[in-house]
């Protein structure tokens, strides 16, 4: 049973990810998916998935993970729905996305793809958490000025004769 289980789930991913790469039949996504230039495809790993050719939705539930080189990002969450025609991705449930060193935890995010910008909302009473890198200037600081020294009296002068109060 469980060997059927798995034979049928590698079957399932198998026709989502072939639905995919075709543009979900004859729906208008087939030239959409004509100019995506390979490098560019965006993974998605999870429990079960469905696409509906129609909608152009394809949604994902239980243990999402979401794989996108071209942007090198990465993300996890419970449940995410990739809107195909708007480019835009949406994941819900405990969402954490890890991009170039760059993190941002919350309930639900919004990714839209043509503008690599993403919208982050927390669960009620929370809030949203990033965590930037922040790179240093590329040109080393520069060294504080020291104090100007005191003057060395010149030789030439004459010393101040020393005066004793009495």
């Amino acid at each position: 049973m469980r060997a059927r289980s798995a034979k049928i789930r590698g079957w399932l991913v198998s026709l989502v990810s072939t639905s995919l790469v075709m543009g979900l039949g004859t729906s208008p996504l087939v030239k959409a998916q004509q100019n995506i230039v390979p490098g560019n495809a965006m993974t998605v790993r999870s429990d079960i998935q469905e696409a509906n050719s129609k909608t152009g939705v394809i949604t994902a539930r239980g243990n999402v993970q979401v794989f996108y080189p071209a942007r090198k990002m990465q993300a996890t969450s419970a449940q995410a729905q990739y809107f195909s025609r708007e480019r835009r991705l949406v994941m819900t449930g405990n969402v954490y996305v890890l991009q170039e060193g760059n993190s941002i935890r919350a309930e639900t995010m919004t990714y839209l793809v043509d503008e690599g910008r993403f919208i982050a909302t927390p669960q009620t009473s929370q809030q949203v958490e990033s965590i930037y890198l922040v790179k240093d200037n590329e040109t080393s600081p520069q060294p504080a000025a020291s104090p100007t020294p005191a003057p060395i009296p010149s030789p030439s002068l004459p010393a101040a004769p020393i005066i004793n109060p009495q």
